[in-house]
């Protein structure tokens, strides 16, 4: 059994993690838009451009990952080794140049291509760590539930933390302010990074056969197809990203515009990532003493049940409006750890078929469908909004009002709805599972 010390080492990697991922998913698009420059249609289409990119640096990170060898492990160095240049990339991604309009917008793809490209680099192998770090099916929740409670620490901080360190370094200058900002949390992801590298060990590498060392990393990601538990799981990890990246990025519009508190958009997105803590901390108990199955399926339900509610929500009710978001996050923290530590448990049932447990490149696939969502999700953002006619920094018409709720409130159920039915026929149950860690050793 692992050590608390340890489990929360393991966290505060996602806690480094969610210090660029939480940015980019809640300030982003807004980023580019009303700070950088570009229009609501260009910061869509880049956030897509971009990501096409993962179809091909996740796998070949994630059989790298496993092909690995160092005193440190398969998966640990490169928490070492690529901190800072995830660091220093971050700020460059939300720094504003004084550059043509043109020139800027290839600066906003460079940059932001290099720094999705260094996140892969360092997140797959952080990822595929979780599931060498124990190979029991409870541990690997208790372990997952660890890592998304201090990731949405790490989210919190973000979202409390952003836009005031904005206005404090600005001074009334957002593009100034944001770069500062990003340099103050990015030095602060090195050290959790750091924090993680050095208290935390892999243990299963006894029980990973060999042979994927001889076959290329294109047979090991051709062999996921054959595994029916791994692509149901895809398919969720699509849907639940597309909701948490249309949901965030609209975000701050839903408050500027649609509450119409724009002093207020720290504190809401704020109270959504203390809610996802809260679930977190409560799938920690919950994942104990009820089936991991059953459990990701109530709190898909209640994803789906509460954005619902959220639509029917006048602007008004602002109490109403938190309370319904908050509770949807919580439901939505509850799925996220669950649906982690079911990649190492797919890891391991395909490993019956193929004799290979491809943990890396399982973690990459899952985080290449997560990524998929994250660009399906900001670049339908862009073009919706520009579909229902939005104005940067202006009052908005009925129409563009309307489209902002949708997008935040219906669009998040219907893709909740996506998730429940990807994992309908998903049947790698605790007690299948301990099955499997038996026939695998």
């Amino acid at each position: 059994m692992l050590t608390v010390r340890e489990k929360v080492a393991y966290g505060l990697g996602d806690t480094a993690s969610n210090i660029v991922f939480q940015v980019v998913v809640n300030f982003m698009v807004f980023f580019y838009t009303d700070v950088f420059g570009i229009s609501a249609a260009a910061a869509g289409t880049l956030m897509l451009a971009v990501r096409m990119l993962d179809a091909v640096t996740d796998p070949v990170m994630g059989g790298l990952a496993d092909r690995t060898r160092s005193r440190f492990g398969r998966y640990r160095p490169y928490l070492l080794y690529c901190s800072i240049p995830y660091a220093i990339l971050a700020v460059l991604a939300f720094s504003t140049p004084d550059l043509s309009e043109n020139t800027k917008l290839v600066y906003a793809y460079v940059t932001y291509a290099a720094l999705m490209t260094v996140y892969t680099v360092i997140n797959i192998p952080y990822a595929a760590l979780g599931g060498v770090l124990s190979d029991d099916p409870k541990e690997r929740a208790s372990i997952q539930s660890y890592r998304f409670a201090l990731a949405m620490t790490g989210g919190a901080i973000v979202t409390a933390l952003t836009l005031p360190m904005v206005e404090y370094f600005g001074n009334g200058d957002e593009a100034y302010g944001f770069t500062m900002a990003l340099g103050v949390l990015s030095a602060f992801a090195v050290v959790c990074f750091l924090v993680c590298f050095a208290f935390t060990k892999e243990r299963t590498e006894q029980n990973t056969s060999r042979s994927q060392v001889t076959a290329s990393m294109w047979q090991d990601l051709a062999s996921l197809r054959h595994n029916e538990q791994f692509l149901m799981l895809l398919g969720a990890a699509f849907f639940l990203l597309v909701l948490v990246s249309m949901r965030g990025a609209v975000a701050p519009y839903y408050v500027t515009y649609f509450l119409g508190r724009e002093d207020l958009v720290s504190t809401f997105i704020t109270s959504g990532m203390l809610a996802s803590l809260a679930g977190a901390l409560a799938t920690m108990w919950l994942s104990q003493r009820v089936c991991k199955v059953k459990l990701f399926h109530w709190g898909t339900l209640g994803i789906i049940v509460f954005h619902a509610l959220m639509y029917f929500v006048p602007a008004d009710q602002l109490l109403l409006c938190f309370a319904l978001m908050m509770i949807a996050q919580f439901s939505q923290m509850i799925v996220v750890p669950l649906m982690f530590s079911m990649v190492p448990d797919t890891a391991d049932y395909g490993a019956l078929n193929t004799g290979r447990r491809i943990m890396g490149m399982s973690y990459s696939a899952h985080l290449l469908a997560i990524k998929f969502g994250l660009a399906i999700g900001g670049a339908t953002v862009g073009w919706l909004l520009s579909y229902f006619g939005y104005v940067a920094n202006a009052e908005q018409t009925p129409h563009a009002l309307h489209g902002i709720v949708l997008i935040f409130t219906l669009v998040s159920a219907v893709c909740g709805i996506g998730v429940y039915l990807s994992m309908r026929s998903y049947r790698l149950t605790e007690q299948n599972m301990l099955q499997l860690v038996e026939a695998n050793r």
